[in-house]
C-alpha cells in the first residue's frame, strides 16, 4: 500500500535500433516504499544514472514499466509525474541558471506558473530547510561545494517533491561537505517523510540506507539490507567496488591475529568490538 516507485521488468539502450546492442539497464525490477532510503550502487557503466533518468523520466524505457505512486510514466503523464520527483546531480554549477540563490531556487516555481506570492513563501521555506535563508541574495559561484549542493537540494525542495533522486551529488565534495549534505538529507527525510534515492558508487554513503540494489552491467545483480550486501565481501572487489573502511582494517586487523567477532560496517562497530575483545577483560 505504501510503494511509491516500481521497476517492472524495464530494459533501456541508448542505441535500440542496432541489432547487437548493449542495454544500459536490462530486464531490472524492484520496489521502493514511501519514507525508505534507497541506495542503488555499482561501477562506473553499470546502470545506475541511466536508471535515475527513467526514475525522473528523462527516459523512457524500451520494454516494462516504471510506476510512480502505482500510475505508469508515460509521455502523457510525464510532466505531472516529474513534479512530485526532485533530482540533485553530481555537478551542482550544472544546475545553476539564476543570477542570485534565490533566482535559482525559483526557477522550476517560475517554469510551473506557480504564483509569485507563493513562489516567495516557498522558496524562503525551502532556503530554510536547508539551513541557507541567510545567503538568498548571494551569487551560487560564490558558494562552497557543500552550500551549493544545499542550494541545489532546496531548489528540488521547492517543488513539494515525494521522491528526492540524489545522482552522485556528494562525490565532488570534500568528507565534511559530503557529511553536512547527508546529515541534511537523512534529518529532511524523518521531517517531512520523503523517499530517497541515493545513486553512488561510494559504499560509505551507501551504508545509511535502508536498503541498497547493487547494479552490475546494467543488470540487478542483488539486493538487500547493507548487512546483506556487505557480507558479499570479495564479491564487492571484483565488480570495481571498495569495501567500507571498516570492512577492510577489521580484515587487516585478523590478518595480523587480533581477536575480532566477524565483520563490522561502520568505525563505530569496530572501535566497540576491538575495545571489548581486547582492551576490556
Amino acid at each position: 500500500m505504501n510503494e511509491i516507485l516500481s521497476f517492472n521488468h524495464v530494459t533501456f539502450s541508448y542505441t535500440p535500433e542496432e541489432p547487437d546492442a548493449r542495454n544500459a539497464v536490462e530486464d531490472v525490477s524492484f520496489a521502493i516504499n514511501k519514507g525508505e532510503w534507497i541506495a542503488i550502487v555499482g561501477h562506473n557503466g553499470s546502470g545506475k544514472s541511466t536508471m535515475a533518468k527513467l526514475m525522473s523520466g528523462l527516459l523512457l524505457p524500451q520494454q516494462g514499466e516504471v510506476r510512480i505512486k502505482h500510475n505508469i510514466l508515460t509521455e502523457e503523464n510525464l510532466w505531472e509525474i516529474r513534479s512530485q520527483i526532485g533530482i540533485v546531480f553530481q555537478n551542482p554549477d550544472n544546475q545553476f541558471v539564476g543570477a542570485t540563490v534565490q533566482d535559482d531556487v525559483a526557477f522550476s516555481l517560475e517554469n510551473n506558473g506557480v504564483p509569485h506570492k507563493e513562489m516567495v513563501q516557498r522558496v524562503q521555506e525551502a532556503l530554510q530547510q536547508v539551513k541557507m535563508e541567510a545567503f538568498i541574495n548571494h551569487e551560487p559561484h560564490h558558494l562552497s561545494g557543500g552550500q551549493k549542493q544545499r542550494v541545489a537540494i532546496a531548489g528540488a525542495l521547492a517543488m513539494h517533491p515525494q521522491i528526492l533522486i540524489l545522482d552522485e551529488a556528494t562525490s565532488m565534495l570534500d568528507p565534511q561537505g559530503r557529511e553536512e549534505v547527508l546529515t541534511l538529507v537523512e534529518t529532511l527525510r524523518k521531517e517531512i517523510d520523503l523517499t530517497v534515492l541515493a545513486i553512488t558508487h561510494d559504499l560509505e554513503e551507501a551504508l545509511l540506507a535502508d536498503r541498497i540494489i547493487f547494479m552490475n552491467d546494467g543488470k540487478k545483480y542483488e539486493e538487500g539490507t547493507p548487512a546483506e550486501i556487505f557480507s558479499l565481501g570479495d564479491k564487492l572487489l571484483q565488480f570495481g567496488l571498495d569495501m567500507p573502511f571498516a570492512m577492510k582494517m577489521t580484515k587487516l586487523l585478523q590478518a595480523q591475529g587480533v581477536q575480532l567477532v566477524g565483520q563490522h560496517m561502520t568505525e563505530e562497530e569496530l572501535v566497540n568490538d576491538l575495545w571489548t575483545s581486547n582492551f576490556n577483560k
